[in-house]
């Protein structure tokens, strides 16, 4: 007999209609993305409005200076795919050079954290590949909201008031932004970025002198991105500022206009596991995405129908399987283009039927334990935590996620979108949030800390290196169901992305949850490997849980050994997700953070 709640708590209810649907961290996005298709666009024409509308409305999240993994269904096409918007490193940030400024790690802030910005030359390939609308109709609501205000919400407050000082000692073309009339801007602030206004609205300007053509106009946009106006002032911003960042240092960027316009996103075909029904989809080792796959893998060793989906079991079975993906993760994952990545040994079935004999049903492991392929990999060094993980701290450093106590950090934004003809997307957009380093003057925003994923060891998959990207933690995720497309979700949260996407799928799965439940049960997260951003540290057996899991199911964990805390009521993580089943759309949005809505009919 089954122990799930036959009658699982919900906040609101999963949104259902037939014409479209649109999830989002921010409800303002949420709306713009809705718009569009009530005018006619497409999903993807929808997702490049939402992303913009998310850049000016999320600030402390995400900004034009970021990156996005993207990926998408296109009908026409018949055929899921990975766009990857993730800028590489520039030509010249080499492991020599970061030594001979003394430093033994990258810095989780300031230029030299940098690599190439991928945002918006990858919605520029969305909107003309697979959109059928003109840039003015996808850009001029983030224009609008820039130039003339939006709401401000409690975080991004909050995260200003954090680094409030280190904008007024070391980042005044930040606080001349982020603090009007000298002072951090109270939540519900109309709040307005003049000069991003005007850099989007003279990249339309520029982009419409290309004449009425849709694609002359696009690729015009993209030349006056990184080959214009925006590529030189990011290339005199990174040669003549010495910019202060967490090392307690101040340096010059390696960023340079000649790395922007060298670099294009690209289209790749997703990573997928077969998981009973479903074909779940994810990008590549570049990305931390395959640690779902794994977890998966791993996962269809047990038996989780019937468990209660905030239960012992279901959630010990869970973390451990997390512990040795991530573990993997850290030490075979990088840039395929540059290193022999074993990705299909690392999800055969052979590989992870070993791998699961390491798992004990009743008690936690606190050993850090990556696998065995001959020829690959290398030694990944621990650095211990000493006490609780830190928000961002006064410098603007600390692993972008939602904290454990409810604290402001650096964090990303999400959506998932599926209009009427079954168009599907689910992206991720991060980096470049307004504490990564100072505003840029001439453009309204800044460069991200991306490049921090980086080792500085030469040995390592994830090495710097020129022209290489970083093993980013952003991993939206789509699967099939029976062989159609069924739907897309994601979360921000670095390290604690794949954690909590991989919660959602199981209690969706498993429990039978929908979309919204899904969203809504009790989560978790462990904090058992290093993380992904400066300083690298790691909490072995820490296992951090919402307060609303059940005593009985913290005292069963304890008492297997797991190192538990317990966070707010509503803490972990920021999911989206839409689903689509034949005419019929779903979707549902995240209570936490009280940001993310989701829209349909």
């Amino acid at each position: 007999m089954s122990n799930i709640n036959p009658d699982p708590f919900t906040t609101r209810p999963e949104i259902e209609g037939t014409f479209g649907v649109v999830t989002s961290t921010h409800w303002i996005a949420t709306a713009v993305g809705m718009g569009i298709l009530e005018k006619g666009g497409n999903a993807f024409d929808a997702g490049v409005a939402t992303a913009f509308t998310l850049q000016v409305v999320e600030p402390h999240l995400n900004g034009p200076g970021g990156d996005v993994p993207i990926i998408v269904h296109d009908t026409r096409r018949g055929r899921t795919e990975v766009i990857c918007g993730q800028g590489p490193a520039p030509a010249k940030a080499t492991i020599a050079h970061y030594k001979s400024e003394g430093l033994e790690m990258v810095p989780g802030t300031g230029l030299l954290a940098a690599c190439v910005p991928g945002t918006f030359e990858s919605w520029m390939l969305l909107l003309r590949d697979y959109g059928t609308m003109r840039l003015r109709d996808v850009l001029e609501p983030a224009i609008a909201y820039a130039r003339d205000g939006y709401p401000l919400v409690e975080r991004a407050s909050a995260t200003i008031q954090v680094v409030e000082k280190l904008f007024r000692n070391h980042g005044k073309t930040s606080a001349a932004v982020y603090l009007p009339d000298g002072k951090v801007p109270v939540p519900g602030t109309l709040f307005t970025n003049k000069q991003l206004s005007e850099t989007y609205a003279r990249i339309l300007q520029e982009a419409e002198s290309a004449g009425g053509d849709r694609i002359a106009q696009i690729e015009r946009a993209r030349k006056s991105w990184s080959h214009g106006f925006v590529a030189e002032a990011i290339d005199k911003f990174c040669r003549t500022q010495d910019v202060m960042d967490v090392s307690g240092s101040p340096h010059r960027g390696v960023l340079s206009a000649d790395d922007m316009a060298r670099w294009q996103p690209t289209v790749e075909a997703p990573l997928t596991y077969d998981y009973g029904r479903y074909t779940v989809c994810k990008p590549g080792v570049w990305s931390q995405g395959p640690v779902m796959l794994q977890q998966l893998a791993l996962l269809k060793g047990f038996e989780l129908d019937g468990l209660d989906p905030a239960g012992p079991e279901f959630i010990h079975l869970q973390i451990e399987c997390a512990k040795l993906a991530f573990a993997d993760r850290e030490k075979f994952y990088g840039d395929p283009k540059f290193t022999d990545i074993p990705i299909e040994t690392l999800l055969s079935d052979a590989y992870n039927d070993a791998r699961r004999k390491l798992i004990s049903r009743d008690k936690a492991s606190l050993e850090f334990l990556p696998g065995s392929v001959e020829g690959f990999g290398s030694i990944v060094k621990m650095r211990r935590a000493e006490g609780h993980r830190e928000a961002v701290g006064a410098m603007g450093a600390g692993e972008p996620t939602v904290g454990r106590f409810g604290e402001v950090r650096g964090d990303t934004v999400h959506f998932d979108i599926i209009d009427t003809a079954g168009n599907m997307i689910s992206a991720t957009p991060s980096g470049g949030w307004l504490q990564s380093s100072p505003v840029i003057p001439e453009l309204g925003f800044c460069l991200g800390s991306r490049a921090q994923m980086f080792w500085l060891e030469e040995d390592h998959p994830a090495a710097l290196a020129p022209g290489k990207r970083p093993r980013t933690t952003l991993s939206p995720t789509m699967c099939h169901r029976d062989g159609e497309p069924y739907m897309a979700w994601g979360s921000p949260g670095g390290d604690q992305q794949d954690q909590w996407t991989t919660q959602f799928f199981l209690r969706h799965v498993h429990a039978k949850l929908n979309l919204q439940e899904a969203i809504d049960a009790p989560a978790w997260h462990s904090e058992h490997f290093p993380i992904s951003f400066w300083p690298r540290t790691a909490r072995p057996g820490v296992l951090v849980v919402e307060n609303r899991v059940p005593k009985a199911t913290v005292d069963d964990l304890k008492g297997r050994g797991h190192v538990v805390e317990i966070g707010p009521d509503w803490s972990e993580g920021r999911l989206t997700a839409a689903s689509k089943v034949g005419r019929r759309r779903r979707a549902a949005a995240n209570p936490r953070g009280m940001q993310g809505y989701a829209a349909g009919r």
